[in-house]
């Protein structure tokens, strides 16, 4: 993974005038896990740089031509020759846009300072294009993000784009600092009235007045704006090296920030914090935030803050304790900070790692059976999930329904219309000229006829997906076996929803997929309403007939016979079994809606992994979910997203204990239902069987 950081034009990369981006870019990127991969862009004229992979940017003025707008074109123009993996943009909004119109690039977005005001980011709509775009923003306080959305309402996906990390400095362990601390009052920033210097410094002057062992210390430059003080015992610095500050602040017992300005955050107030200074901050801001024990002004004037300064100078042993307990509780430590930004690359590169795309749009043919005889009956099924996942992506999807075309095409000559349908694909795949045909249960269509295809059209790739149970103790073994084998010699990749390491068979270059959910047909929330049933169960017996076949019996009848044997004053509401009609279609999900509670129980002994595509259909639409501990299916969901059972006595208790306790239940349903629709939806499984057909490297969730 290549990371490429852009720094704002102009903000110097080197220890000789470094801002606040530079010195977090710097000390974040030091001790990152992804160090080696990190390139930072900026434009600088000093020589020394700071000693990581930095490539500088350089510029000539030319007249009525923005340099801005060249600084990015020079960035694009180098992305284009060594692109990364993920572009991350500090401070400057107005940079995303032409970045991301330019590369189509995974983007984080730092803001180190008020959203409002920066170009690029002041108006909503230009917010909303940064939330939709950006695969992360984040910001160094609260204080900026609820300046971000300001006015704006979003839903809870853009809200978790949304990460809030300060900036940091190296955390100090050791108290006895305080022990050789000076009577030091420091103050660190621009020497101008937004950052309360003419307030500090008709202070200062009157407490060095005062008292005369104690000294201040001021370090900043102005250009714009005079303000000067002078007393003897007063040392106005000017602009020092970082680590020189830090040093100071370690000798120093009062710092003082008494901005005007509503600070983004403020690293002076942390970094004194940091070093064991009594602080005292302005209520501005994100001020606040940088400080665990300081004092907070109420008031920003000058009577105030010469009140709190003169306190701690008289009262030793208060400030002592403010000393101790800043070092004792500072929190902003660079490895937590570097850590969580690290956390918030690899989310990206794990969950959303689809986005990067050899072909961004692709013609696609998806075979399998719609169901399209059975008059919307069978519309809720995997096929058309997958399609709308296809469909949304983007894709050009050219849809066959391999059954119904069967059906239709049967003769004398052609009595099971595979021959009509063999000659219909192969010369809609010679017309239509897809990049990719993608089969699930499509039995019917020949070896031989794809791999005719694959030798006309050398790009063309083939893969297949297959739901049904495929391990020795499950049902129809050998059937299944062979059917998932038929066109293993035409097909480039295989997916299946069981641990393709779980079969005691090999199935080359096959993946597992969940049963995925469709946001247009599992779009119940039940965890929001109060059903009558308690638990729903259903089984699918004589799908095509629609009606129940006689005499048909398997194991999950006897279980849960005796289920409902062990669980007394228990609300079934069950199809498929007792000589009760299945249910299909809308009224599947009308029956589904009236149920807390949902069973997710397959055919055959419990595999690692393997559902049937209930399970979708359950979670999917917001019921609170059992599932055999033995599918592994803890690899995914935590406790509180899912319920797993040992056996069914175990699943008797927790039926149980979740029927009487309403507002977990709800909980539950609730965390699962949205976690299998933001990670197992139909777009996310659809764009990773083209990932891995393709032979991209993508990371997902379950993969």
């Amino acid at each position: 993974m290549k990371i490429s950081i852009l720094l704002p034009y102009k903000e110097n990369f080197s220890p000789e005038y470094a801002g606040a981006v530079s010195l977090f870019v710097k000390d974040t990127t030091n001790i990152s896990s992804f160090k080696r991969q990190i390139t930072v862009y900026g434009n600088t004229n000093f020589k020394r740089k700071y000693k990581i992979n930095y490539k500088n940017i350089s510029l000539k003025k030319k007249f009525l031509n923005s340099t801005s707008k060249r600084y990015i074109e020079e960035f694009l123009n180098s992305e284009i020759k060594n692109p990364s993996d993920l572009i991350e943009v500090h401070n400057r909004p107005i940079y995303i846009k032409p970045i991301y119109e330019k590369l189509k690039k995974n983007i984080i977005l730092y803001y180190h300072n008020d959203p409002l005001s920066m170009n690029g980011s002041q108006s909503v709509n230009e917010r909303l294009y940064l939330l939709n775009n950006c695969q992360s923003i984040i910001v160094i306080s609260e204080w900026i993000k609820n300046r971000l959305l300001k006015d704006i309402s979003v839903n809870d996906d853009l809200l978790r784009k949304i990460n809030v990390i300060p900036h940091s400095t190296n955390k100090i362990n050791n108290t006895n600092i305080i022990k050789r601390k000076k009577n030091y009052i420091i103050f660190v920033g621009k020497l101008n009235s937004q950052k309360g210097y003419d307030i500090f410094g008709n202070v200062i002057i009157k407490i060095l007045e005062k008292n005369k062992d104690w000294k201040g210390i001021v370090i900043g430059d102005e250009e714009r704006e005079k303000l000067l003080f002078t007393h003897p015992s007063l040392n106005v610095m000017g602009f020092i090296e970082h680590n020189k500050v830090i040093k100071l602040f370690e000798k120093s017992s009062i710092a003082v920030v008494p901005s005007r300005w509503e600070e983004p955050l403020g690293r002076t107030g942390l970094e004194a914090s940091s070093r064991g200074c009594a602080t005292i901050v302005s209520n501005r801001g994100g001020l606040p935030e940088t400080v665990t024990d300081g004092i907070i002004l109420k008031k920003l004037n000058e009577k105030e803050l010469y009140k709190n300064i003169q306190f701690l100078i008289n009262n030793k042993k208060y400030r002592l304790t403010l000393q101790k307990n800043s070092i004792v509780n500072f929190k902003l430590d660079h490895s937590i900070i570097a850590r969580k930004i690290d956390n918030v690359r690899s989310k990206i590169f794990k969950n959303f790692s689809f986005n990067i795309d050899k072909k961004s749009k692709l013609k696609i043919i998806h075979i399998t059976n719609f169901n399209f005889r059975y008059h919307g009956r069978l519309h809720f099924n995997t096929g058309t999930r997958l399609n709308n996942g296809l469909i949304r992506l983007g894709h050009n999807v050219l849809s066959l329904s391999d059954r119904d075309l069967i059906s239709l095409g049967k003769s004398f000559r052609d009595y099971t219309g595979s021959k009509y349908l063999n000659d219909l694909v192969s010369k809609t795949i010679t017309n239509f000229k897809p990049d990719m045909v993608i089969m699930g249960h499509a039995d019917r269509i020949e070896t031989k006829m794809l791999a005719d295809m694959k030798n006309s059209h050398k790009n063309l790739k083939i893969a297949q997906w297959f739901l049904d149970p495929l391990t020795r103790k499950g049902p129809d073994y050998n059937k299944n076996k062979s059917r998932i084998l038929d066109k293993l010699d035409s097909v480039d990749s295989t997916f299946i929803t069981t641990d393709p390491n779980s079969l005691d068979f090999k199935i080359r270059n096959s993946f597992f997929i969940p049963n995925p959910c469709d946001q247009s047909l599992d779009n119940l929330k039940n965890y929001n309403t109060d059903p009558d049933f308690d638990v729903f169960y259903a089984i699918s017996h004589g799908v095509h007939r629609g009606t129940l076949r006689k005499g048909k019996m398997d194991e999950r009848e006897i279980f849960i016979t005796n289920l409902i044997k062990k669980s007394e004053n228990i609300n079934y509401d069950i199809y498929g079994m007792f000589k009760r009609q299945p249910v299909w279609g809308d009224e599947f999900l009308e029956k589904i809606s009236q149920s807390k509670m949902g069973l997710n129980l397959s055919r055959g002994k419990p595999v690692k992994y393997y559902s049937s595509d209930r399970i979708a259909q359950l979670m999917g639409n917001g019921l609170l979910t059992f599932i055999d501990k033995k599918t592994h299916y803890s690899d995914f969901f935590k406790n509180d997203e899912m319920i797993f059972y040992n056996d069914i006595n175990d699943l008797v208790d927790k039926i149980y204990k979740y029927k009487k306790d309403k507002r977990l239940l709800k909980q539950i349903a609730k965390k699962g239902h949205e976690k299998y629709h933001k990670y197992f939806n139909s777009n996310i499984v659809a764009k990773f069987i083209i990932d891995k057909t393709l032979g991209l490297k993508s990371n997902y969730y379950w993969d």
